[in-house]
């Protein structure tokens, strides 16, 4: 069983970055076409003209975008990858577990289960104080 945080993590960043792609690099696409079809690029607002721009800029924006993006796809893919074949949480020695169910301890001799001190007197009378007596 592999690590459900690093899947979930995983997961989110690659379905991210796809959105992020899909809705924002529309925008970004357009400025390879132009500098490939007609020479020259143009930047385009709503309120005026469009205006005459380098292309070797919009194309600089344009790989710092997809540069972001394909990061984040493969950081997704990473913790994808290590959620799957992690088992780190699962290799846990012995003595360094906490909690109910554990099954090793340092002092199994005078661990009797349940919290307390074992009756090593064999007379099968626990003593709540700790001290055992012998008959």
């Amino acid at each position: 069983m592999g690590d459900i945080r690093f899947i979930m993590i995983g997961v989110a960043l690659v379905f991210a970055g796809f959105i992020v792609l899909g809705v924002l690099g529309d925008a970004y696409q357009a400025a390879s076409i132009e500098a490939d079809e007609f020479g020259t690029c143009y930047n385009y607002s709503d309120d005026s003209e469009p205006v005459i721009t380098s292309c070797a800029a919009k194309t600089g924006e344009q790989v710092a975008f997809f540069g972001v993006v394909v990061a984040v796809i493969c950081g997704g893919a990473a913790s994808l990858v290590k959620g799957v074949r992690g088992d780190w949480d699962s290799r846990v020695k012995p003595e360094e577990m906490v909690g109910p169910g554990r099954s090793g301890h340092d002092d199994d001799d005078d661990y009797d289960g349940d919290g307390g001190k074992a009756d090593n007197t064999g007379d099968g009378v626990g003593r709540a104080d700790g001290e055992n007596r012998d008959t």
